[in-house]
């Protein structure tokens, strides 16, 4: 992967022509791996909510996530208001409310995106799904969530009546993680294309003009790894260094496809394998991709606090804190690819009404090197969360912790050895002693 990555960046400074064309093994790669994470998550749901065999269990899980998801997300998008408003990236652009003709098109796509997104009801009448299987076709993580549940929950309720349909699925699920597997023997090439194709598109003037800017999204996103999650890590007894070391291999992986979402797949499987209860992983990690999007929620909040310095629109503290209510929503939903922080950007401008959406045109250039930053906090962020709640509800294993740290090619080994078996789950719904 490191390899990798740095010939796509020479060839996208030395032949940018060279470099966009190597945009569709990116897109390959993605899409590959897209195709297996909603059968991964519903597989992973079902057979472990019918280990719960408690629904009121299930409820409080679902509460503390969802406590936690908050609280963190309104973290991030404070840190972002606040370095927004200290080092005021925006500050002497003078950048006019008139547009490009083409940099008006671009923008007529993404504000026709926020317009989609529509309000707090429309969000939730779109996590229903039209039908049984168009979650999977459409690659809705919310709506495969909502129906994975749903499935789990009515083979709970069944009892031994299930135990068969849940043995398959049980075997489904080995089936996906080798398929994985197999996938990320392209993982190199796929983070290559995506890059190659970013520097090649790009180069170097993007990065001159709006530097300061991108190096505060980076600093902001460390800072927040390092502090808050590892304040909140140490609270529960983890290390914020060892929570890295344990997804190294995603961080990389997100890195090069600047897309959180790729690494779903391979995180849902190595939780598990550290020691997270498989129920607890498979509601928390899914759910928090939508709801708990820390590196998004500090990007949208500090691009709010430039658009308005850029634009010489300034902005009171009322009017930043309405901009905060706003965002508390505007920044929840949707799945992690790259250039969703983008729509919902656009989504928030259509909602205040106080900033110019031709703010937004200074960002277009650059947003793509922004991605990285958000999509690997996103990640990290959602790690940390599993792990805390694991341990918050009493279902971590930390002796199993200790060795998976110990030997990390235990989270490595389907993709490294494809010929070794993986663990089988066991398919039966009892509870399961940890």
């Amino acid at each position: 992967m490191l390899i990798a990555l740095a010939i796509a960046v020479v060839v996208g400074m030395l032949w940018p022509e060279v470099g966009l064309a190597m945009k569709p093994l990116g897109d390959g790669f993605i899409a590959l791996l897209k195709i297996l994470i909603g059968p991964i998550i519903f597989c992973t749901i079902v057979t472990g909510l019918t280990q719960i065999r408690d629904l009121g269990r299930l409820g409080r899980v679902v509460v503390k996530a969802f406590i936690y998801f908050e609280i963190v997300s309104t973290l991030a998008l404070i840190i972002g208001m606040i370095a927004g408003n200290v080092f005021q990236p925006g500050a002497g652009m003078h950048v006019g409310t008139d547009v490009a003709p083409s940099t008006a098109r671009a923008l007529a796509g993404y504000q026709t995106g926020a317009e989609r997104a529509g309000g707090f009801v429309e969000f939730l009448l779109a996590l229903i799904p039209r039908t049984f299987v168009s979650p999977f076709a459409d690659g809705e993580i919310l709506q495969t969530l909502l129906l994975s549940v749903m499935f789990g929950a009515g083979a709970l309720l069944m009892g031994d009546k299930a135990e068969k349909t849940i043995a398959v699925i049980a075997e489904l699920q080995k089936i996906f993680f080798r398929m994985i597997a197999f996938i990320m023997y392209l993982a190199p090439l796929g983070a290559f294309g995506a890059m190659a194709y970013t520097v090649g598109l790009h180069g170097g003037t993007a990065l001159v003009s709006l530097g300061q800017l991108i190096l505060l999204v980076y600093g902001s996103c460390i800072v927040f790894i390092f502090v808050v999650l590892g304040l909140v890590s140490a609270a529960f007894g983890f290390s914020i260094f060892s929570i890295l070391k344990l997804v190294r291999e995603e961080f990389l992986l997100v890195l090069g496809t600047s897309s959180s979402e790729v690494a779903l797949p391979r995180l849902i499987e190595k939780l598990e394998r550290a020691g997270c209860e498989r129920s607890i992983v498979g509601l928390v990690l899914p759910t928090g991709y939508s709801f708990n999007t820390d590196g998004t929620s500090i990007y949208m909040s500090m691009v709010v606090i430039f658009i308005s310095q850029a634009t010489d629109t300034p902005l009171t503290i009322a009017q930043q804190l309405g901009i905060l209510a706003v965002l508390l929503f505007t920044s929840k939903g949707g799945a992690a690819v790259s250039g969703a922080g983008f729509v919902k950007l656009a989504a928030t401008l259509q909602s205040v009404k106080t900033l110019p959406l031709s703010g937004l045109g200074v960002l277009i250039g650059v947003d793509r090197f922004m991605s990285e930053a958000r999509s690997i906090t996103n990640m990290i962020g959602n790690a940390v969360a599993t792990l805390v709640v694991a341990r918050w509800e009493g279902a971590f294993d930390q002796k199993k912790f200790e060795e998976f740290m110990k030997n990390p090619n235990l989270g490595s080994a389907p993709s490294q050895k494809p010929g070794a078996p993986l663990p089988a789950p066991d398919p039966r719904p009892v509870v399961t002693s940890i």
